[in-house]
């Protein structure tokens, strides 16, 4: 499934959960609520990467790596040989790789509960999104939708469909969205993008090409 098949199959299924939810606590649908729910579960995708634009190339791509990897790690409930034969990697490269990023398996073992890694983050990011809300929905009301949060969240875990990324394909995928959303910011000015990022304008040009991005296609990654 490609990333733009994955999105629109969790746009549908979200919309469909939200609105007969909102149904049940406040007696109507709010699509901006759904659209922002929405918004906010696709950006936690791991076909998404999101890193401040300030940071440097190289500060940007030592944190994707951190998030990835430690995201992985939860989804696979710190099963190291799972997670390598998933991502494209070998046991020792795994463990090469949380050693230089500071990441401690035992911690991650020890966050795991009864409560999966995917359910608890599609109920933060709902609760997240709600937060907006509060002084627009009568308080009772609010409390019903956030009773509904861990059924709809439980819901979505088992409905929203899994999408695995090999290293190299997140890689990729990162590059990809961090180097086009720097050069939109700078309005494609090679030289003031390479100076922000820290890296030569060389650099930047090659991974341009590499990557196939192009103005006209900011908008569509």
């Amino acid at each position: 499934m490609n990333k733009r098949n994955l999105e629109e199959t969790i746009k549908e299924k979200v919309a469909l959960l939200l609105e007969a939810t909102m149904e049940k606590s406040w007696g109507i649908y709010v699509p901006q609520v759904q659209s922002d729910i929405t918004d906010k579960l696709q950006a936690s995708l791991p076909t998404k990467f999101y890193v401040p634009a300030a940071s440097s190339f190289q500060d940007a791509k030592r944190k994707f790596k951190s998030e990835f990897l430690k995201n992985q790690l939860h989804l696979h409930r710190g099963n190291v040989s799972q997670l390598a034969r998933l991502v494209g990697l070998n046991r020792r490269s795994v463990h090469r790789a949380m050693k230089g990023l500071d990441i401690h398996i035992e911690r991650i073992r020890q966050e795991q509960d009864d409560l999966g890694y995917q359910e608890k983050m599609i109920n933060q990011t709902i609760r997240f999104a709600l937060e907006g809300y509060r002084d627009i929905i009568q308080p009772q009301k609010m409390e019903k939708m956030y009773q509904e949060v861990p059924a709809l969240s439980r819901n979505l875990a088992k409905l929203l469909p899994h999408h695995h990324l090999t290293w190299k394909q997140a890689e990729r995928e990162f590059e990809k969205q961090f180097l086009s959303h720097s050069l939109q910011e700078h309005h494609w000015k090679i030289a003031e993008t390479a100076r922000e990022l820290k890296i030569q304008p060389e650099t930047l040009h090659r991974k341009i090409s590499r990557l196939g991005l192009t103005k006209e296609n900011q908008k569509t990654i």
